[in-house]
């Protein structure tokens, strides 16, 4: 074709702007527009959610509960006792209801020459009972009693929030229920700390499940100005955080990025190295408190060594087996492999470091002491971890059957808490 064709150059123009066109990106879409992040729900949202969740769980542990508690009162009716009595103003309780109204200083002389200090007992049930009696019509040993009863609740949705993690809200309920019909749960509706303390305990592993480190190690400064048994849970946290870092250095020179991994691990734990340094803070106040009203470093031990609870090693458990009758002692043997096969376990199902330490340490801790055998079954109720393997398995059953074991549980540890609770108790 001639350049002087003149249909060629008519339709030159219309060619280069194809050309043109045909090399253009093309054109995109417009961006599309951010979502706004949905707002968080405020606190007393997510509170009344969490609630809402619990409440099988709760319902079904005051169902037990209210069992164990109807049993006992026809019982003391029939005795002619006073069941509120009976569960306020007995043993401990009114060692704590003394601190209460009259601060510390109290002993007692036994016969055999040996002093009981009221300094063996931590304050912060004292402190709350004298707290609720001033702001309320309720005696001493009335708020002791509501303090227990509330922090059973708090215990039991702590319980089911930890079950309910670990393997789904049917087994966080049964778990709940199950620890309210714990041979000794009779002691859960006295005024004593065991619930108190569990309520901390079972937070604060949530709390270090749910990497809320800082929450954890409050929590534990309140378990430790609540009983000496927080030494399993500020032991659960160190082990905790210690196996973390170790792994995570480990990691970091595996994979070849060690120069300089252990600050950056520090930084990036910081929050679980704070919470692990403020867990024993309430008890190590205690401890201090002790020595300086005594004038000795070393009072706080040698007043518990006064009311025989001392670290021995299990000598006195020990002791305790070979001086009863033979009986007595292979079922007391049986009981103690029965033990040692739960925590097994607890090791098998593969519960997380934090839960499984805390659990063999209050188990250990219970075990080792020289204190009144009798009180060493209360002791280990605050290890409700052992009761996870039973509740997974009751997960097997149709909802009749394990309704029904739980309510053949509930009447059998109603039986005997109001066996006890009339006869000598739990000192």
């Amino acid at each position: 074709m001639s350049d002087d064709d003149p249909a060629a150059q008519a339709t030159a123009p219309a060619q280069r702007l194809v050309r043109q066109r045909s090399h253009r990106t093309p054109p995109q879409a417009p961006p599309r527009a951010r979502r706004p992040k949905s707002p968080r729900p405020p606190a007393r949202g997510r509170l009344a959610t969490a609630l809402a969740a619990a409440a099988p769980a709760l319902g079904a542990y005051a169902a037990v509960r209210l069992i164990g508690l109807a049993v006992f009162a026809a019982a003391a009716s029939g005795a002619g006792k006073s069941a509120f009595h009976l569960l306020a103003e007995r043993w401990d309780s009114v060692w704590y209801q003394r601190i209460a109204e009259n601060g510390y200083g109290h002993t007692v002389t036994l016969p055999n020459g040996g002093i009981h200090s009221d300094l063996a007992f931590f304050p912060l049930l004292p402190a709350l009972e004298r707290g609720i009696a001033e702001l309320t019509p309720l005696s001493l040993a009335g708020a002791g009693l509501l303090v227990a009863w509330v922090a059973a609740l708090l215990a039991a949705w702590g319980i089911f929030a930890v079950g309910a993690r670990l393997y789904g809200r049917r087994a966080g309920v049964v778990l709940a229920a199950l620890w309210g019909v714990y041979p000794t749960a009779f002691v859960q509706s006295m005024a004593y700390t065991e619930t108190l303390f569990t309520a901390f305990a079972a937070w604060a592993l949530y709390a270090v499940l749910t990497r809320r480190w800082i929450v954890a190690g409050a929590l534990c400064v309140l378990a430790g100005l609540t009983r000496p048994s927080a030494a399993a849970l500020v032991a659960a946290l160190a082990i905790t955080a210690a196996v973390t870092l170790v792994r995570e250095y480990r990691a970091a020179r595996t994979e070849g990025t060690g120069t300089g991994a252990g600050s950056r691990i520090l930084r990036r734990n910081a929050r679980m190295l704070i919470g692990t340094a403020v867990a024993p803070l309430g008890w190590l106040a205690y401890v201090v408190f002790v020595a300086v009203r005594e004038g000795s470093p070393f009072a706080y031990f040698d007043v518990q060594a006064q009311w025989g609870n001392s670290i021995d090693g299990g000598v006195a458990l020990a002791s305790f087996i070979l001086g009863l009758p033979l009986p007595g002692a292979l079922g007391l043997c049986a009981a103690l492999a029965g033990l040692g096969w739960a925590v097994f376990l607890c090791v098998r199902q593969r519960q997380p470091l934090p839960v499984l330490a805390y659990c063999i340490a209050v188990v250990v801790i219970a075990l080792i002491g020289s204190g009144y055998f009798g009180s060493r079954p209360r002791l280990m109720m605050p290890a409700f971890p052992l009761l996870l393997p039973p509740a997974v398995a009751l997960l097997r059953l149709r909802t009749t059957a394990r309704m029904t074991v739980v309510g053949v549980l509930a009447v059998a540890s109603a039986a005997y808490g109001a066996w006890t609770l009339l006869g000598s108790g739990p000192p």
